[in-house]
């Protein structure tokens, strides 16, 4: 991984937004309580290992248009990107209606114009809005080549797909190498930084040409059958 986020540029933005930060943090762990929006419950561990995190590859956003965060949870990252790049439509993603209700609440809470909530299944919303962002992201533990399905539909030709990954990423994107142009997609760059003593970093991959016909596929269809090894059984 050659390319790589300064450490000194994330410090900035997390400074710069940290009142508004620390407020979203504050919601999440009431909003908690009610529903399991994140793994950890306590302020430091949220801020630490969550809002550091998505703040991370905020230098990899544009800084206006819309952006889609696909499985948002508890509206990471897409709250985090709103407070911090405001010229930016953020739309936030989830199929679990509790989550979009409580999510929704915290956005309104903030006072985030910018934000809205939308309750679907990620392949039948990419129907609905098909090539209407300029980025879609995820921090979801599916494997990066089926989440690359799942986020390209939604972005324009010229936008990006950003998918949050630990240290086995390289093994995730190794089975569909040179296959990526089957989704829309350039070859995927591994962008890194660091999260205190962890190494992380983001697979980025441009969107060089429409989204080909059948993609989305039915609900499911991504992860009983990945696009990469079917494709593999047709050569």
């Amino acid at each position: 991984m050659g390319e790589s986020i300064n450490a000194a540029e994330i410090k900035k933005i997390l400074e710069d937004n940290e009142e508004r930060l620390r407020r979203y943090v504050s919601l999440l762990v009431k909003a908690n309580e009610l529903a399991r929006l994140t793994g950890p419950s306590d302020e430091e561990t949220l801020w630490r290992a969550h809002v550091a995190d998505c703040a991370s590859a905020v230098p990899l956003l544009p800084e206006r248009g819309a952006v889609i965060d696909v499985g948002t949870g508890g509206g990471l990252p897409g709250i985090v990107w709103a407070v911090c790049r405001q010229g930016l439509r953020v739309t936030l993603l989830d199929s679990i209606t509790r989550k979009c209700a409580l999510v929704d609440k915290i956005a309104a809470a903030m006072g985030l114009a910018n934000v809205s909530v939308v309750c679907s299944r990620s392949e039948d919303y990419a129907k609905k809005q098909a090539e209407k962002f300029d980025a879609a992201a995820a921090r979801a533990v599916c494997s990066a080549g089926v989440l690359a399905e799942y986020l390209t539909p939604f972005v324009k030709r010229g936008g990006r797909l950003l998918a949050f990954k630990g240290p086995k990423a390289a093994e995730e994107l190794a089975p569909a190498a040179g296959k990526w142009k089957s989704l829309g997609l350039s070859e995927p760059r591994l962008v890194s930084y660091a999260l205190e003593d962890m190494e992380r970093c983001v697979a980025v991959w441009d969107k060089v040409a429409p989204t080909p016909k059948g993609i989305p596929r039915r609900p499911g269809m991504a992860e009983k059958f990945p696009w990469y090894l079917a494709n593999a059984k047709k050569k």
